[in-house]
């Protein structure tokens, strides 16, 4: 538990704003080893390409045993801290997120994404219900005696077009992340937000450290860090590109072979 400790507070440091950590997200022991081996300080899960790679669809599918047993063996076989993207909890009521935090946190696990959004339908938590929730998981990590570093994730971005973002869903957000910091969280992360002005400005809203995904049309590294993000993840980019990549090489195998 100890060393656990020690990689929690190791992932935390890494947060600055003005000077992100990178987190190439993996989904195994193996592609976790090829992302240490890159020069990576800290590892993250993506559920989407955690839940393809072994035959489900993203949104909670993939069943919490498996993902656990494979956020265990990827913890096992590297020596950085790992944070699981541990989507809704895998419970909707408080009492079943603090059951399953604790049981996330056994796997050697530094924290969590923790996401608004109700599994399985398009709309989002309000803002009271999911402080709560975010409160729950605080709970299960203070009772499991694991200080995790919970990012708490906003959908309200994600779920609509860039050119539909607008001043009410930068308001929604900046709310969600006081609530949430209120509520115990470490970070605030808000998927699917591109807009330069408006990453400043979340970002000068909160102190907690701002994470931003690098999906297609991003700023770029230097121009995030300028606005004060503190965390930039992949979420299931470097999967798909593995993915064509992977397929592009059978095509040709297959057409040399025919």
């Amino acid at each position: 538990m100890t060393d656990q400790i020690q990689r929690v507070e190791t992932f935390a440091s890494l947060h600055k704003k003005g000077d992100p950590v990178i987190l190439y997200n993996i989904w195994d022991a193996g592609s976790a080893g090829a992302v240490r081996d890159a020069g990576a300080k800290a590892l993250a899960t993506g559920s989407a390409p955690v839940a393809m790679a072994q035959g489900f669809a993203d949104g909670q599918n993939i069943p919490m045993e498996v993902a656990l047993d494979n956020a265990g063996r990827i913890v096992g076989a590297v020596d950085l801290p790992v944070s699981l993207d541990f989507e809704g909890g895998y419970a909707e009521s408080p009492m079943g997120i603090i059951a399953n935090a604790q049981a996330a946190l056994q796997t050697g696990v530094v924290g969590f994404n923790f996401e608004d959004q109700i599994v399985g339908s398009k709309d989002l938590y309000d803002i009271e219900t999911q402080a709560a929730r975010v409160a729950a998981l605080r709970e299960g990590c203070d009772v499991a005696g694991i200080p995790a570093f919970i990012n708490a994730r906003t959908d309200i971005f994600l779920k609509a077009a860039p050119e539909t973002h607008d001043t009410a869903m930068l308001d929604d957000a900046m709310a969600r992340a006081e609530a949430y910091a209120d509520a115990g969280a470490s970070g605030f992360f808000a998927p699917g937000l591109k807009d330069e002005g408006m990453i400043a400005k979340l970002c000068d809203s909160t102190d907690l450290p701002v994470n931003i995904i690098a999906l297609p049309g991003t700023p770029d590294t230097a121009t995030l860090a300028s606005l004060g993000v503190a965390r930039i993840s992949y979420g299931p980019v470097p999967y798909r590109h593995m993915l064509a990549w992977l397929q592009e090489q059978a095509k040709l195998a297959l057409q040399q072979g025919s």
